[in-house]
């Protein structure tokens, strides 16, 4: 299904904020009491665990946690086999394997659309939430995607925050010349080698044209003949001035992100999710997240932003009624004030209670300002792309393809429709 239309403001396709292997795991389920879930929100999921259960006495959750990709090839797999859990986390839009549409389509989800908070979701959200006019996925929080620096560690380097696409190189060089490199990146892990590439692709792409996605809809445009071409020649322009830590795609995201945390590099070109995970590693440093810079015009910088990964209930989950209380409770004030506080992220729905972290007091004022543009993959019409773009990212960064090469081939699966 092909997603026409949608506002600023929608879906990410890797919200992403999760790397590393099961937590608490557990088989149960189907005696009223125990609730099987999965997720990617390592660092945040479990708090909102501890404080579903303290509101539900006699309640045990049996949960995992686990990268995205490692998630994203085994849920479909699970709930083919019929030994997925109860509730799990689910991607807006239809961008990724465990995306909304995705998995709706094949019958794998309930039907959300009657609980007391389906009509209160923002258009945006709402649109990317649903269906076939259905509402399948609780979404809890936005994200937006930037460049985080590490203030302690911009401080000792005696540099700042680049304000023109001219500075960013500038700064990169004298980040090197100091022996701390601009940003850590980690594409190992794959999903990550899309991150950079979208924040350069909001200002290169759409401050120009904010009808693109509509036009590729149409046919009457292509990414290999757009200036998705000047974004990625931009995000290898940054490699060859050494914006990056040696070997990124020997570094993982877990790697990167104890880089930046340790001053290792000043920054890391990431979602607002990662923000808590460097807090964890590194209580004494703060964060701030700032637009890319993508063009020597500061006026024209948008920011990606877009509804962030939430969660589902499994149609064929061993305790419904149990699973539902759980999603209820992820949307309700407590649950959203928990998970917007551990994640950063900022509140789907108003009056959630929920405290921004101040260093995203630009996001917020992009996002106030109209000056965002949904995570690209979100209104794709197929997983397929996404996935044809992060792997060509991989082999772009290894000299194995070039730039060109991978648009063409995500044009073709464009093309190839649903």
């Amino acid at each position: 299904m092909k997603t026409k239309g949608l506002p600023v403001l929608l879906t990410v396709a890797v919200a992403l904020a999760a790397c590393s292997s099961g937590t608490n795991s557990g088989s149960g389920g189907g005696d009223g009491k125990t609730l099987t879930l999965a997720s990617v929100d390592q660092g945040s999921v479990e708090d909102v665990v501890k404080a579903f259960e303290a509101a539900n006495p006699g309640v045990k959750v049996n949960f995992t946690t686990s990268g995205a990709d490692q998630y994203q090839q085994q849920i479909r797999t699970q709930l083919a086999s019929g030994t997925a859990p109860d509730v799990m986390t689910v991607w807006p839009g239809n961008g990724n394997p465990g995306a909304t549409h995705v998995l709706a389509k094949h019958g794998y989800l309930m039907d959300l659309s009657d609980q007391p908070w389906a009509g209160r979701l923002p258009e945006s959200i709402k649109s990317v939430a649903q269906y076939e006019g259905k509402t399948y996925t609780a979404i809890f929080g936005l994200n937006g995607i930037g460049a985080i620096y590490n203030e302690q560690a911009m401080q000792k380097a005696g540099l700042t925050p680049p304000g023109t696409w001219t500075e960013l190189l500038a700064f990169c060089k004298a980040a090197a010349g100091k022996g701390t490199p601009a940003f850590a990146l980690g594409i190992q892990d794959n999903w990550v080698t899309q991150l950079a590439l979208y924040a350069l692709v909001a200002t290169t792409v759409y401050s120009g044209d904010r009808d693109f996605d509509t036009k590729m809809q149409a046919g009457q445009a292509t990414f290999a003949n757009s200036p998705w071409t000047t974004a990625m020649a931009k995000y290898q322009e940054m490699e060859r001035n050494g914006c990056f830590q040696k070997n990124p795609l020997g570094t993982s995201y877990e790697a990167s992100q104890e880089l930046v945390a340790t001053g290792k590099t000043l920054g890391i070109i990431q979602g607002n999710w990662v923000v808590a995970l460097l807090k964890g590693k590194n209580p004494s440093s703060t964060y701030v997240l700032k637009p890319l810079p993508a063009t020597d015009d500061p006026a024209s910088f948008l920011m990606p932003a877009a509804a962030g990964a939430g969660y589902g209930v499994n149609a064929k989950a061993k305790n419904k009624e149990l699973a539902l209380k759980f999603v209820n409770f992820v949307m309700s004030p407590e649950g959203m004030r928990v998970f917007n506080a551990k994640q950063g992220s900022l509140p789907s729905l108003p009056d959630s209670g929920s405290t921004v972290d101040p260093a995203f007091t630009e996001l917020t004022t992009f996002i106030q300002s109209n000056r965002t543009v949904p995570f690209m993959d979100q209104l794709w019409p197929n997983a397929k792309v996404q996935q044809t773009m992060l792997s060509g990212l991989q082999e772009v960064f290894s000299k194995q393809s070039t730039s060109d090469k991978v648009l063409a081939e995500m044009d073709a699966d464009y093309k190839a429709g649903e």
